[in-house]
């Protein structure tokens, strides 16, 4: 009887370790995202939203999302053939960002700190409002509106949880390819939920 005991005992606690392994598989969240855009020395904040899959114990798989609200500026439109100022418009430039890629991180813990590498594309939207929504077809076809650059982004920082639901810290370099190199700061904050 003892035996028996011992043996169901050492199933349950498998079945358990296991199912404790399978709520922290998945892991959601969305974030406040900062952005310093170096190229125009401008500050964006925005939104997103991630998600990861962990692929072996230490390893998880990201994918993330995030739109960085325009920056409000005027812009002066010069008449080509004499150089005068023929009209002055207000310009915002959205910063849309799209990133995949691993994350190093213990899979245990309430505190755990992490390092990324992921890549994807950072495209800038110009538009005559914070939200790209005045005009659908100029935003869609406009020849000047878009500009759409490879990125690479390493990072790290930590993530703090009580059971399922945690915080994260972000930051990193996202690095934006038009012609050349540009480096700029990005922090992310934000929720997350483990299952």
């Amino acid at each position: 009887m003892r035996k028996f005991a011992l043996i169901v005992m050492a199933l349950l606690s498998c079945v358990e370790s296991s199912s404790l392994f399978a709520q922290k598989r998945v892991e959601a969240g969305i974030f406040l995202d900062y952005m310093s855009i170096s190229q125009t020395n401008t500050n964006n904040f925005g939104v997103g939203g991630r998600f990861g899959y962990r692929i072996h114990r230490n390893l998880m798989m990201e994918g993330e999302l995030a739109y960085g609200y325009g920056i409000n500026f005027g812009e002066a439109y010069r008449n080509v053939a004499n150089g005068n100022i023929t009209a002055i418009e207000r310009t915002s430039v959205g910063v849309t960002h799209g990133l995949f890629g691993p994350t190093l991180q213990p899979a245990k813990g309430g505190f755990r700190p992490f390092a990324t590498l992921k890549g994807g594309f950072t495209d800038f939207r110009l538009s005559p409002s914070l939200l790209p929504f005045g005009n659908v077809v100029s935003t869609i076809l406009g020849i000047r509106t878009s500009s759409l650059n490879v990125a690479i982004y390493p990072g790290g920082g930590v993530e703090a949880s009580l059971g399922p639901v945690g915080l994260r810290l972000e930051l990193g370099d996202e690095i934006y390819f038009n012609n050349g190199a540009h480096n700029n700061l990005r922090i992310t904050f934000g929720p997350i939920l483990r299952f």
